[in-house]
């Protein structure tokens, strides 16, 4: 499927993401999981902010702190001997540009990069996705949330804070004309299939869903999916590529002009 998404990839690999939420109580981890700690590069140009997230990440049992990069030359190399599970990277990491840092790191070694940036960096927020980056966090997250993108990270599911996603959805309805998905693919869906990928492209993770729609998060994770794969979605970011484009959700007239666009539900 040609998307909007695939136009700002352009010349890149597309960023895999979804939306991070806050975390719930009382999660509920495998022994395999606990015996196998999640593996942390943290790379700052700052050594006292590098100190900082070793302690913050280290306090949880199930995360290490396998290295630190002062550089973005440093993260390349550090990322290459160490393969961690997750690179966490300061979007102004010295030397290497941090965007080029995450598409050498992601090309040579298919580690999850997790960049830290600002609201303000729209522009290196897409070109952390076209360079492969798997998740993007605003540096004003809570660390308990930090902590938490870190191991979801590692278990293969892509991460984007919301007021990101809404910056996604806010440029995509900056495009003159967005592409329309075939009528044939939005037929394929059920109609809680829509909803889903409504909802996925509101921000809700699985669990919020499966709350929402009061079923199991087993059954929600089951309609997103389902829904990927009639969509040829490899990723939840091309959800929401398609609930924006097909008219399912769509920008409030009212949040034009602001920095953090809201969405709404289409009629």
């Amino acid at each position: 499927m040609t998307t909007a998404l695939n136009t700002i990839a352009e010349n890149g690999s597309t960023g895999r993401i979804a939306v991070l939420h806050p975390p719930r109580a009382g999660p509920q981890y495998s022994d395999a999981a606990a015996a196998s700690p999640v593996r942390v590069l943290v790379a700052d140009g700052q050594a006292l902010v590098r100190a900082g997230f070793r302690l913050l990440l280290e306090a949880d049992p199930r995360i290490t702190v396998v290295g630190e990069a002062a550089s973005g030359e440093e993260a390349v190399v550090l990322a290459d001997r160490l393969r961690p599970d997750v690179a966490l990277i300061d979007a102004r990491l010295p030397g290497l540009d941090s965007v080029e840092a995450t598409g050498k790191i992601f090309s040579a070694s298919g580690v999850e990069v997790m960049l830290l940036t600002t609201s303000e960096d729209d522009a290196r927020i897409f070109a952390a996705l076209r360079a492969g980056a798997s998740g993007l966090l605003l540096k004003d997250t809570e660390p308990a949330e930090l902590v938490q993108a870190v191991e979801l990270l590692a278990r293969g599911e892509p991460l984007l804070s919301p007021p990101l996603a809404r910056r996604l959805i806010a440029e995509l309805a900056s495009r003159p004309e967005p592409s329309s998905p075939s009528p044939d693919l939005v037929d394929e869906l059920t109609a809680r299939e829509r909803e889903v990928v409504t909802l996925v492209a509101l921000g809700l993770s699985n669990d919020d869903i499966a709350e929402r729609l009061v079923v199991s998060p087993a059954t929600a994770k089951t309609h997103v999916s389902r829904s990927m794969v009639k969509l040829h979605a490899h990723d939840r970011a091309k959800l929401v590529v398609f609930a924006y484009e097909a008219g399912l959700v769509v920008p409030r007239a009212d949040a034009a002009a602001s920095e953090t666009p809201t969405l709404s539900l289409s009629a």
